[in-house]
């Protein structure tokens, strides 16, 4: 386990987006826990951090080692539907670094947005989980989620279908 006093968790920042991109990729290339199947550029993912404000509900927060510094995991809660009906639930997912999957950092992380978001103008909380990852429906219903459904086979990634599990979290408004 991390000593959580040696990582620091703060708002996403310019500087972090290769670290962040490092990590989302290693999920593009390695798992079908995201449906990208090719890997991003930092280029390419400079829209994804810009639509995470420092302060609204689409949040990005960042889980930072002291020494060395080194992103060790991101948190971001993002809309859920385009439409303005939906501005009051979000979609929230988090990433790890590979090595430091394990040690409480998601735990940490989770904990750090839904505190930010306790503020916010925000009913629910929703994440699709593909199917199987038991340590993101550990990680969810530890925070207080439901599995509200699963989508059969709708995703297809190395050469494979995949299910994704929704799960559902009442917030405060």
């Amino acid at each position: 386990m991390t000593n959580h006093r040696e990582v620091q968790v703060r708002a996403g920042e310019e500087g972090d987006l290769p670290e962040l991109t490092d990590i989302y990729n290693h999920y593009v290339r390695e798992t079908p826990i995201t449906f990208d199947i090719e890997p991003l550029t930092v280029e390419a993912r400079r829209p994804w951090l810009l639509s995470h404000p420092q302060d609204g509900p689409h949040r990005l927060l960042v889980a930072r080692r002291a020494r060395p510094g080194r992103v060790l995991g991101y948190a971001t809660s993002s809309s859920f539907r385009a439409k303005p009906a939906y501005s009051t639930s979000v979609e929230v997912s988090a990433y790890l670094a590979p090595d430091a999957c394990g040690q409480g950092i998601g735990t940490l992380l989770y904990r750090h947005l839904f505190e930010a978001l306790a503020g916010e103008d925000v009913h629910r909380a929703y994440a699709g989980i593909a199917q199987p990852n038991p340590a993101s429906v550990r990680l969810h219903t530890r925070f207080g989620f439901r599995h509200i459904g699963t989508y059969r086979e709708v995703g297809r990634k190395f050469g494979r279908y995949w299910d994704v599990a929704w799960y559902e979290k009442p917030l405060g408004s």
